[in-house]
């Protein structure tokens, strides 16, 4: 088991082969539980202005590199 700072070193490293699990990891830890789960998709509400989302989005087990930035 990855703590989050090493998830999120992998993730700064190569966001092309992060575990879905670990970024929803990662976004449970700094937006809370999903407002939305149980699909492919996850959704976070996030505490600034604007846009108040995150959606995260699950691919064979990996999580899409263009999410991960």
């Amino acid at each position: 088991m990855s703590s989050i700072e090493e998830i999120i070193a992998q993730m700064m490293r190569n966001p092309r082969d992060v575990r879905f699990s670990d970024l929803c990891k990662v976004c449970d830890r700094y937006f809370g539980a999903p407002r939305r789960g149980g699909t492919s998709h996850r959704v976070y509400r996030t505490p600034w202005q604007g846009d108040p989302r995150v959606n995260i989005q699950n691919k064979k087990g990996k999580a899409r590199a263009y999410q991960v930035r």
